[in-house]
């Protein structure tokens, strides 16, 4: 059969509640970020591996409660009174903040959106890979506010997680799979929702260069062709 064109079908991803299963590795992380009213001075940090689901959390999160979301890196230029009159803030990636070339007019900003969210009486989630003892800052006075700021931990995903990974991954891009493949593929994939988006990227893109479905057989060439596995 002759290879099909490989077209780049955009990919439909849910993020609301109704799309994130809640498992053993992240129930206590999702009880305490619904917890709002008792987040010890109105500020949390959820951390979890890459592709863990932290923005998921927090786009739930934020859906909720009209959050504004920004990324970490983008505090630089961005108007903190007006994020701060939101009240409700999410700030993604901030373990990122010692990666940028200078990145101590991102720490300044967070420093003073982490003050005047809380004289507002908002809440503030922020979302890292790491806990903050490990974030590097370089200022100290942001660095203690953050050290000092309750942890709720997304541990890597279970089989029920990775399961519900795979299937989510599938349904954002509409493809109908097997019943027995899913289980297969728990049983050797990589234990993160990074590898999850990968191993369905890959069939997906397999499937159309050959005009087959994806199967348990091209799961199996797929993961046959891989020296990690």
């Amino acid at each position: 059969m002759a290879e099909q064109l490989i077209l780049d079908l955009p990919v439909r991803q849910a993020l609301g509640r109704e799309a994130f299963f809640v498992s053993p590795s992240n129930a206590i992380a999702l009880a305490t970020l619904d917890a709002v009213d008792g987040w010890p001075s109105g500020k949390l940090v959820l951390v979890g591996p890459k592709g863990a689901g932290k923005t998921h959390m927090a786009h739930v999160w934020a859906a909720e409660h009209q959050a504004v979301i920004v990324a970490a890196a983008e505090l630089e230029t961005a108007d903190i009174p007006a994020l701060a009159a939101r009240r409700f803030v999410v700030v993604e990636d901030a373990d990122r903040l010692s990666e940028l070339p200078d990145g101590k007019p991102a720490q300044d900003a967070l420093f003073h959106l982490h003050n005047l969210t809380l004289a507002e009486g908002g809440r503030l989630l922020v979302t890292a890979q790491r806990a903050p003892n490990h974030w590097r800052l370089d200022l100290p006075d942001l660095a203690s506010r953050m050290q000092g700021t309750t942890v709720a931990k997304i541990d890597p995903p279970d089989d029920m997680l990775l399961t519900a990974m795979l299937v989510k991954q599938f349904e954002d891009r509409q493809i109908a799979v097997p019943e027995t493949l899913i289980p297969w593929l728990v049983k050797r994939m990589e234990r993160s929702a990074a590898a999850a988006r990968d191993i369905v990227e890959r069939l997906d893109s397999e499937a159309l260069r050959l005009g087959k479905p994806i199967s348990r057989s091209l799961a199996g060439q797929i993961f046959a062709g891989d020296p990690d596995q």
